[in-house]
């Protein structure tokens, strides 16, 4: 396949993947006001808080407030994280709209690192988050695939380890009893080529010919916007990006990781294909500034500094 899809479809994760990683402290009345403001560009999906441990990610030690007070605008979803039980039922008790999510790590030792559980523990915890949500209505919607490209502790990750991640995802769904709509190639610590990203889709395609994909891309090594150039050349139409490129993760056992890719970035680069977004790229921008002052220092977004080309477009029609 190689046709570029005519709409994709954006998930903003800054502000859980993004404030997660900042030393803060970061106010929760600025995380409101910055979600709130995404909330009006036409984003229609955006993922608030993650209910961690707050001694392991201290930056989200507010995430019950922090969803208590978002004034949420009709047509936009409003989703949270979880890495454990604990963590789902405490986002069971706020107004966030929740959808069941399958995890599973390429690498093992990132999986231990980022959840404190080995592949077996994980497997376990994905068959009883499946008896959960059934339980709470919740309907499985992904499972994603964790460092699917590449890791700093174990290295380069071959397609046939993302291949056998995946089958294991959807056998524990189907001994639940549960069917998946999508699956999420995560380069979650910024290992991804476009060849890389070619060859992974290529295999998952070969077992899979059908099945949903979905990405979500770190830029840091720079290569971001060339990997989801890549995707969406493959056909893929669902893509995670961060506002400003603003975030990172944590546990990624590297000082220099980066956040999703910018989405006003990847907003400019899709619209100016002919590839419909829905986003506002304007008020995108004006979310971008509003963060890079919120945690008060410079952000890696490449369009928040040159603009969008609407002023010089109205310019020379003028003329």
């Amino acid at each position: 396949m190689s046709d570029l899809p005519k709409r994709i479809h954006i998930n903003e994760e800054g502000p859980r993947e993004g404030f997660q990683i900042e030393p803060g402290p970061i106010a929760s009345a600025d995380k409101v006001r910055f979600i709130e403001a995404l909330a009006e560009t036409g984003l229609k999906k955006i993922d608030c808080v993650s209910f961690v441990n707050p001694r392991r990610v201290p930056g989200q030690a507010d995430a019950e407030a922090v969803a208590a007070a978002i004034r949420k605008r009709p047509g936009v979803t409003y989703t949270g994280l979880w890495l454990n039980m604990a963590g789902l039922e405490r986002a069971m008790k706020t107004q966030l709209d929740l959808v069941g999510r399958m995890g599973i790590n390429a690498s093992d030792t990132f999986g231990k690192k980022n959840t404190g559980m080995d592949r077996a523990q994980i497997a376990d915890e994905q068959r009883k988050y499946i008896v959960k949500y059934k339980e709470l209505g919740l309907r499985v919607e992904s499972i994603t695939i964790l460092t699917a490209f590449g890791c700093n502790f174990e290295g380069a990750i071959q397609p046939a380890r993302v291949v056998q991640s995946i089958a294991e995802g959807l056998a524990i769904a189907a001994e639940g009893g549960v069917s998946i709509g999508s699956v999420n190639l995560a380069d979650t610590v910024g290992w991804a080529t476009p060849q890389a990203i070619a060859r992974v889709i290529g295999a998952v395609r070969e077992r899979w010919p059908d099945m949903r994909l979905r990405m979500h891309l770190h830029d840091t090594r720079g290569t971001g916007l060339a990997n989801a150039y890549e995707a969406m050349r493959l056909g893929v139409d669902m893509f995670d990006a961060s506002c400003a490129g603003l975030g990172g993760c944590p546990f990624a056992g590297h000082k220099g990781a980066s956040g999703n890719i910018c989405t006003e970035d990847l907003v400019f680069m899709a619209e100016e294909m002919g590839i419909e977004t829905g986003v506002d790229l304007d008020r995108l921008i004006e979310c971008a500034h509003m963060v890079e002052s919120i945690v008060g220092h410079p952000l890696t977004g490449k369009v928040m500094r040159g603009g969008s080309l609407t002023k010089y477009r109205q310019a020379q029609a003028a003329q």
